[in-house]
């Protein structure tokens, strides 16, 4: 056993230490970190495993390469799972079922990058077998979900970074820092402009094609027909199996939003919203095309979550205000802080200097700090900061707490959306407040034999 394996080792067995100490000291990932995590030698790499290989999972296997060997890889569709044996040197084990994986394979790390539904259970199955996770948002299909996960990997001392890596992009995370620090007076209002939802429908039910493995890929939600529809990535417009835009990009944003209204360890306390007619044809897309939802919290910030506007986040004091995106961080502050620095409000967010003036500003800071000269690659430095954590035993960026809070708000959103009325939310208690129509929401039923056991 190589010396990294032995010390792996010996983290599982002081576990439960670790999550009431080294997991609970938040982690500061240095600009220089994805380097320094990165292994010195063969003998110090990573043996990891991939579950989910459509499009995101090659991306985030590709991506962690750099930091281990692809030693397994596990798809419900085999010849999904042939082509990205083929793609990572045609080396990895490769397996239709994870839980055959899990059982056989002597790995330190999975990347989960199922469909939602599969999410949770794979990653609480994970933990219980000593492994460290990167799993992609949103990280579950419902609340009770979260709540379990969160309690299983406090339990089993695992690390866990869920992908929303937003959270590594120097634009947003300066962003958060900006309304945190005041530049923009009180902070009262937040907008998340998110993508319509695609309509279609109904389709045609087909055979099971000989690649897949039907039931398996439904795993725990109802066994239906076969439709070509509800698979790979248009299983996003489904609520069996995801939640649409608001749990897909609204993962991110949200969790964005949250962090600048300083409540990502908390969540709304009012709740209402509103959609188009949402189909309830059992052969078409059921999340709503376009939908609107507005959440009030206990300091006063309104969030407000729409189809309508440019993709971003909105954030507005009652001094100043400003936009940010994936390309864009604009607003006077933005525009004035440059200027003091020298440099123009694109290359503002890379600027050294503006590391030593406002990361670190608030004491519960577990942000990635990843700020260098150029253009970051988020996701890079993201996986990097999911590794580097592995082998501190530090909590990651976008740790299973705070993935598990915006997540929950997403879920809140879509609840009353389908709702359509007005609901009062407990973040403490994770609980609707004397409301037994909504408490409803707050699981599904589960099929057997793939329930996620508590």
């Amino acid at each position: 056993m190589n010396t990294l394996r032995a010390q792996r080792r010996e983290f599982l067995s002081a576990a439960v230490g670790a999550a009431a100490a080294g997991l609970a000291a938040p982690y500061v990932f240095t600009a220089d970190a994805e380097q320094s995590g990165a292994p010195k030698s063969k003998n110090d790499r990573f043996r990891i495993a991939a579950i989910g290989m459509r499009y995101q999972g090659s991306v985030i296997t590709e991506k962690a390469r750099s930091y281990g060997d692809i030693v397994a890889i596990a798809d419900v569709d085999r010849n999904v799972r042939e082509q990205a044996r083929a793609s990572f040197g045609s080396t990895p084990a490769i397996y239709e079922d994870y839980r055959k994986l899990l059982e056989k394979e002597k790995i330190d790390a999975v990347l989960i990058a199922t469909p939602d539904h599969w999410h949770t259970k794979i990653a609480i199955d994970a933990a219980r077998a000593g492994l460290d996770i990167y799993c992609e948002k949103p990280l579950t299909l419902t609340i009770d979900e979260g709540k379990i996960l969160r309690r299983v990997i406090e339990e089993t001392g695992r690390v866990l970074q869920t992908g929303s890596w937003q959270r590594s992009d120097a634009r947003f995370r300066l962003a958060a820092e900006l309304a945190r620090a005041g530049y923009l007076g009180k902070l009262n209002t937040v907008t998340a402009a998110e993508a319509p939802n695609p309509t279609g429908g109904p389709f045609a039910v087909r055979p099971v094609p000989g690649c897949l493995n039907w039931d398996l890929w439904q795993g725990q939600t109802p066994d239906v027909p076969y439709l070509e529809e509800r698979t790979h990535y248009t299983f996003r417009w489904w609520f069996e199996y995801s939640g649409g835009k608001m749990t897909d990009w609204g993962a991110q944003d949200i969790d964005i939003a949250q962090w600048a209204i300083g409540a990502q360890d908390s969540g709304p306390v009012e709740i209402e919203g509103h959609a188009a007619t949402i189909p309830d044809n059992p052969l078409s897309y059921n999340v709503p095309p376009s939908f609107h939802a507005e959440m009030r919290y206990a300091n006063g910030v309104r969030l407000v979550i729409d189809t309508e506007g440019r993709n971003g986040l909105m954030l507005e004091g009652d001094k100043d205000r400003i936009f940010v995106n994936r390309a864009t961080l604009a607003g006077k502050p933005v525009e004035d802080l440059a200027a003091s620095y020298g440099v123009s409000p694109a290359e503002l967010p890379f600027h050294p200097g503006v590391r030593e003036k406002l990361y670190g500003y608030y004491s519960d800071d577990n942000a990635s700090r990843t700020l260098k000269a150029g253009k970051l690659d988020a996701i890079v430095n993201h996986m990097g900061n999911f590794f580097d954590c592995v082998r501190t035993r530090r909590r990651p960026i976008s740790d299973v707490a705070t993935q598990h809070r915006s997540v929950s708000t997403c879920h809140l959103a879509n609840i009353a959306i389908r709702l359509g009325r007005k609901l009062r939310w407990d973040p403490q208690q994770e609980l609707f407040v004397d409301d037994a129509e909504a408490s409803q929401w707050l699981r599904r039923e589960q099929r057997k034999p793939y329930q996620i056991d508590g």
